[in-house]
């Protein structure tokens, strides 16, 4: 039997002080252990973290749709409300606000706070930035968001003028809000990042204002230092940001490594501070000894990975066609091998946490039916054989495998051969809009939770299918108005049943997000609907 080793001072010490520190000077004698800890948190502290998509699309915060620019845009601007380090909706540049009885005027009171070029933000900046959003020349994508505000739908449809919006500063630290119709989910949407200020005079006297880093000016807890396009994307400590002293980061740096092999090797090196999701992406191959070791964290979120079908092209123009290939599709074996620990089987447009039917619509690789399907379709449509069918996906190890799975189905059930094409996920998104695609990979991650916020993906300038129901769209608009929860849930109920029996989508699976972080890692906010932020986070090594 070995002998137990005489445990040192430093030992002892750190089982009762846990964030002391403990060493020697040159001359060997022991540090003072409560100078080490100074020395160590007030150190500078830097974050490195991984961004695989490639360039964003976009840091402008009123035109971002995805991830990446949203989470680009996060750590340079602050809203109204945000998120706590617990999650939790907090006042941000918002002191206070109030909400009238009938839930449909909001008043927001606002702290003093400044942009990083030492202007001061006011609740103008706000009016501004909402109704930039919903200005029909600005193009943003997600301007539906703002269709809650009174008006906000009448003027992106020119229908209405600005000044009939919703949204005004009645001076500079007071911004009342009027929405359509109560919303209970509003609070949540306040915090996104369509909502977030932008400084006026920047905006309009430079319409590149978001291309550089000398003229990207925003109010949140970091500045934008460095921009290498392609390359990596630096940003510094704000320290004219109002809540500074949460901040714990003096630097945080954002590299654009699409290979997920190079992005874990980086981190095993020590060159990366997290790995993986929801910016980054771990190798296929590595999640079983990830997850065995116990360094893989998992968190399930509000999110859906799907494919969405051109439905004005032939042959997905028939619903019966769409039907078949969706129903060909075995999400079970995607699930389990291709993406395990990062996914569960989708049988719907919207994930657990706001189902509405949870026993789903779709059988998994039903092969008999789904030939069956294609067969009355292709009568329906008059076609004896199907065209030229291709996937595109923006290039990523998952995407690239799920495209070889469904093709090795569809050849299976069909008889038929898919073209599959990946292309830089700039060039994929803007392809997509335009209509150029057969199938095209996509994906939804909620805003807030609630079902409207998937549904309304198949409307408006979001619906990249083209696909229109008028009955669908009546039930959207009859749930805007249901001030009765339970009523609006059966409307709801019935929108969703029509999406999955039109099928201008193919739900594949669930989110589930997987990423390794260094120990020294704290406090970094992975929402539920999947969204990170990184003003708590520290790392002290």
């Amino acid at each position: 039997m070995k002998k137990l080793k005489k445990l040192s001072f430093c030992a002892v010490l750190l089982t009762s002080l846990v964030f002391a520190g403990c060493g020697t000077t040159q001359d060997g004698t022991a540090e003072n252990p409560q100078n080490a800890q100074q020395e160590q948190t007030t150190a500078p502290q830097t974050m490195q973290v991984n961004l695989n998509t490639g360039e964003p699309n976009t840091i402008d915060p009123g035109l971002a749709e995805d991830i990446p620019s949203m989470s680009v845009a996060r750590a340079a601007f602050d809203g109204l409300l945000r998120l706590n380090e617990k999650g939790e909706l907090k006042e941000a540049v918002a002191e206070k606000y109030e909400v009238s009885a009938d839930g449909l005027t909001y008043t927001f009171h606002l702290r003093d706070t400044k942009w990083s070029n030492g202007d001061p933000v006011t609740a103008h900046d706000f009016e501004y930035a909402w109704k930039r959003v919903l200005d029909p020349e600005t193009a943003s994508g997600y301007a539906y968001q703002l269709y809650y505000l009174k008006n906000g739908e009448a003027f992106n449809a020119r229908k209405a003028k600005a000044e009939d919006v919703g949204v005004k500063a009645t001076d500079d630290r007071t911004l009342v809000v009027t929405l359509e119709n109560p919303a209970p989910f509003f609070p949540e949407l306040v915090a996104s990042v369509t909502y977030f200020p932008v400084n006026k005079k920047v905006v309009e006297g430079n319409k590149d204002w978001a291309a550089k880093p000398e003229t990207y000016i925003g109010n949140g807890p970091f500045v934008l230092k460095k921009w290498e396009h392609k390359s990596v994307i630096e940003f510094a400590k704000n320290d004219t940001y109002w809540d500074k002293d949460a901040v714990h980061l003096s630097t945080l740096t954002i590299n654009m490594i699409e290979d997920p092999n190079t992005e874990l090797s980086m981190f095993e090196k020590g060159d990366l501070d997290w790995a993986g999701s929801p910016l980054g992406d771990l190798p296929l191959d590595a999640l079983d000894a990830l997850k065995d070791s116990g360094k893989m964290q998992t968190q399930a979120t509000a999110g859906t990975y799907w494919y969405i079908f051109n439905t004005t092209q032939k042959p997905f123009d028939n619903k019966k066609i769409r039907q078949a290939f969706a129903t060909a599709v075995n999400r079970k074996e995607i699930a389990e091998s291709v993406v395990p620990f990062k996914s569960t089987p989708a049988t719907g447009i919207l994930p657990p946490t706001m189902a509405l039917n949870p026993d789903g619509y779709i059988k998994d690789g039903d092969v008999e039916t789904a030939r069956k399907l294609l067969a009355e379709g292709m009568k329906e449509a008059g076609l004896t054989e199907l065209p030229e069918l291709t996937i595109s996906y923006n290039t990523t190890e998952v995407n690239q495998r799920i495209a070889t799975v469904i093709q090795d189905q569809w050849r299976k059930a069909f008889g038929i051969e898919v073209k599959l094409v990946n292309k830089e996920n700039k060039v994929h998104r803007e392809q997509m809009k335009e209509g150029n695609f057969t199938i095209g990979r996509a994906s939804w991650i909620g805003d807030f939770n609630d079902p409207i916020n998937f549904l309304e993906v198949f409307k408006g300038g979001l619906n990249t299918s083209k696909w229109e129901n008028k009955e669908f769209l009546d039930l959207l608009a009859q749930s805007a108005k249901e001030g009765d929860p339970a009523k609006r849930k059966e409307i709801l109920k019935k929108a969703d049943a029509i999406v999955m029996d039109e099928m201008p989508a193919l739900p594949i699976y669930y989110f589930t997000y997987a990423w390794v972080k260094q120990d020294s890692v704290k406090d970094v906010v992975v929402d539920a609907l999947g969204f990170i932020d990184f003003k708590y986070a520290s790392n002290v090594k």
